[in-house]
């Protein structure tokens, strides 16, 4: 399946020097901050952004929203065939940040008594998770929103030709097997019921995308609906996400204004902008603007999607394995450490073409970095990590 590592933003890569034009564009109202300040925040932040495309990223964005009002600040080429920049209203594709749409869906029908969150999973989906030691009577709905559940991820079986572990051989294997494959939710369990748990349930947090993909079937069992439908009518529709959406069944394009997305494999770069994401599913496969995803995270943490107690629950960390220090996983939401110590709330995605890193410090200032291709090391990853820190701390 899909690209969907490390949520700190791995992305980017290959020694390619394309410094195309540096720009920087602000809109909206500013409030409160000046020229000066505005000015220092662009300094930084466009310092950061040079870096990164130094690094050898094709094009990577800044969307800061918040009380100094929306600024985009975009580096780089968003197009390596035309040269043009990757438009301020891109739409990207978010990767992981999905889980966070799915982990607010679950924690609002747990606000609606139709979900404990420490019941089993065998409750509400009878012999799903089942096979090879796996055993849905022992694993909860809460370990498997906070990746404690020890469910095998099925990145790692079934067909690799067809199944990409980013950063791994398995994603050279058969490019087009992986852009074109076409899997079902269930399909995906299969695979990790294939294979043997990974650690006993609650013994510690290790990242998996299979646990997002049952949690998807969880709703659709609760509701009647597919997870998709109830994204929409709970958190799209609501806050009037317009820009952001579930693809269809078998749509592989990237509605409205974006860049392209690209991978590297076998050494060589190639337009990953389009491919089948029914991998990805509830655990990567959405598509948004940073506009939007600064949206509804700032509406999630201002409790505007959920109850006072969802929203705790929400931000119960454990550590885990893809985090920094200092960082903590949630139900669906990452604690993010910053240098200048305020608190931040996000998560991040990426997937073959594009990474995400985000998060809402505790100012109410909403951040995504994007960039168009993902990271193939620490450098690339570290250089990503340092523009978000910047745009986060130097507002």
């Amino acid at each position: 399946m899909s690209a969907l590592r490390r949520p700190r933003g791995r992305v980017v890569l290959a020694g390619f020097g394309v410094l195309a034009v540096l720009a920087a564009q602000a809109c909206g109202t500013e409030t409160g901050s000046g020229e000066p300040a505005r000015k220092e925040l662009y300094r930084t932040v466009t310092q950061a952004l040079d870096t990164v495309i130094r690094s050898g990223f094709p094009g990577a964005q800044v969307v800061i929203d918040g009380p100094a009002g929306h600024h985009v600040l975009t580096a780089g080429t968003g197009d390596l065939g035309t040269g043009a920049p990757i438009p301020d209203n891109a739409r990207v594709r978010i990767g992981s940040n999905t889980k966070t749409f799915v982990a607010t869906v679950v924690l609002q029908l747990a606000g609606e008594g139709k979900v404990e969150l420490d019941a089993p999973i065998e409750r509400y989906l009878p012999g799903v998770v089942r096979g090879n030691g796996n055993d849905g009577n022992r694993v909860t709905v809460r370990q498997l929103l906070q990746h404690t559940s020890g469910l095998p991820d099925y990145l790692a079986g079934g067909r690799p030709e067809r199944v990409p572990v980013p950063g791994s051989p398995q994603l050279a294997a058969d490019t087009e097997g992986i852009r074109w494959g076409h899997y079902e939710p269930a399909d995906l369990v299969r695979i990790a019921m294939s294979m043997p748990p990974r650690f006993e349930p609650g013994a510690r947090s290790v990242y998996t995308n299979t646990n997002y993909i049952v949690l998807g079937l969880l709703i659709e069992k609760v509701t009647g609906r597919p997870a998709a439908t109830e994204i929409v009518n709970r958190i799209l529709e609501p806050l009037g996400l317009r820009d952001t959406y579930f693809p269809d069944a078998r749509e592989t394009g990237i509605r409205g204004p974006h860049s392209r997305g690209y991978q590297e494999t076998d050494g060589k770069r190639i337009d990953f902008t389009d491919l089948d994401p029914s991998w990805a599913d509830t655990a990567g496969a959405m598509v948004a603007t940073p506009a939007d995803l600064n949206r509804f995270f700032t509406a999630l943490l201002a409790g505007k999607l959920l109850p006072a107690a969802q929203l705790d629950e929400m931000k119960q960390t454990v550590p885990w394995d893809r985090g920094e220090p200092g960082s903590g996983y949630g139900l669906g939401l990452i604690h993010h450490p910053v240098s200048c110590g305020t608190q931040v709330w996000g998560h991040g995605g990426s997937i073959p073409g594009f990474g995400t890193r985000n998060g809402v410090a505790a100012d109410g200032t909403a951040v995504v970095v994007t960039v168009n291709q993902l990271a193939a090391d620490e450098a690339g990853d570290d250089a990503v990590s340092t523009l978000f820190d910047a745009a986060i701390c130097s507002r």
